[in-house]
């Protein structure tokens, strides 16, 4: 399994380019999916920006801000991002692509970096037990003095994300308005 991991973890970026390629191929949007994909991927990017500038990579347990309601707001966005997608481009075979990639794919990741998060911070198995891997915490927040950080969002290059989102729903759109022309 940790072999699987690690190549999980490194695929998982450049493996995205190709199954945008396919994705782009495959998707059948209509205008209202197209709508509302978008506007569940954009709330899907938000929390993953919301998540970004509390992180502090390797340095520090992350408890604030969204770490305080899951351990894994980052790979939550990308899911919500992935429904929106899914919904954008009307298919199931997406969707169940989608579904296959985030088990196969992020799932090992998450587990990899929780191994890590045990063995770097003595603090992460009672972090662990208090806030859920993706449901929500809504009870007993722990009071934090750590705030949001645009510099942190940015050192992240989480804009990435959101330069890639609009490119595709642009390119959804442009492959909508020509097949209605």
């Amino acid at each position: 399994m940790k072999n699987w991991s690690r190549l999980a973890r490194r695929v998982r970026v450049p493996l995205s380019f190709v199954l945008a390629a396919l994705y782009l191929w495959l998707a059948h949007p209509v205008w209202h999916s197209l709508i509302g994909g978008g506007v569940l991927a954009f709330g899907g990017l938000a929390w993953r920006a919301a998540a970004s500038g509390y992180v502090h990579k390797d340095r520090e347990l992350t408890t604030a801000g969204p770490y305080a309601y899951m351990r894994n707001p980052l790979y939550f966005g990308s899911l919500i991002i992935g429904a929106g997608f899914a919904v954008a481009a009307r298919s199931l075979a997406i969707a169940a692509g989608m579904a296959a990639l985030f088990l196969l794919v992020y799932l090992p990741v998450i587990q990899a970096e929780e191994r890590f998060l045990r063995s770097k911070f003595p603090a992460y198995d009672d972090y662990a037990r208090r806030v859920p891997r993706f449901g929500f915490k809504l009870a007993g927040r722990t009071k934090t003095s750590a705030v949001f950080s645009a510099r942190r969002y940015l050192h992240h290059r989480e804009y990435n994300a959101f330069i890639g989102a609009v490119a595709m729903l642009a390119a959804l759109a442009a492959k909508l308005w020509w097949r209605l022309r």
